[in-house]
């Protein structure tokens, strides 16, 4: 699939992304990355141990919980939960920072993680994925045999709560197909970048050009 171009003189967007696990979210982004020129991932912070092959910078900021609660108290996070015991958070300036390079920057994030950016980024653009169906999620979940059936059966219970919350995002995707959902997300990160208020500085040097 042929990269689309970025363009110039713009501001980049915040895109969220957010997904009951299962859906695949992972592999459509992973393919949203691949496919769209100026899009950047979003790197979270955490104070959980990295895993086996992960690396600092690349999967996650790794940092002490010392330090994660400094950078709460300071307001540094757009988004942050503590999830098993482990705190997890987007850093406002790592956005900011991509915003003003004008790149697209995409956080894969929970519902709880997009009302707290919705909250305090009105501007960003969010998508929901959504499974075919609740048996097709349930198929996938045990088809991935990574899961023991009580974690299986978590997963499925919190993708009911999760569900309730699509009339909260801007853009619905259902992960039938890949392919095709593949192209959904990138159809709306593409018209994204031609919303006025991406636009307006542009348009804004475009008018002086006119005189008067």
């Amino acid at each position: 699939m042929a990269r689309a171009k970025r363009r110039s003189g713009t501001r980049g967007s915040v895109i969220v992304i957010s997904a009951p696990s299962g859906t695949g979210k992972s592999t459509l982004v992973k393919h949203l990355l691949a496919s769209v020129r100026g899009l950047k991932f979003s790197v979270s912070y955490t104070t959980r141990p990295p895993r086996p092959g992960e690396r600092h910078g690349r999967d996650y900021l790794f940092v002490a919980p010392a330090r994660f609660r400094r950078m709460i108290a300071a307001g540094e996070f757009v988004e942050w939960a503590k999830v098993f015991g482990h705190f997890y958070g987007t850093a406002r300036r790592q956005l900011r920072a991509a915003q003003d390079a004008g790149k697209d920057i995409l956080l894969d994030i929970d519902v709880q993680g997009h009302a707290q950016v919705r909250k305090r980024l009105p501007e960003a653009v969010s998508i929901f994925v959504l499974p075919p169906s609740f048996r097709e999620l349930e198929r996938r979940l045990h088809r991935r045999h990574s899961d023991a059936p009580e974690v299986i059966a978590r997963r499925l219970n919190d993708a009911r709560q999760e569900i309730r919350h699509w009339p909260e995002y801007d853009y619905l995707v259902v992960n039938d197909r890949i392919p095709k959902a593949a192209e959904a997300l990138r159809g709306i990160v593409e018209a994204a970048r031609f919303r006025r208020q991406v636009q307006q500085e542009r348009a804004r040097e475009i008018r002086r050009t006119f005189g008067g």
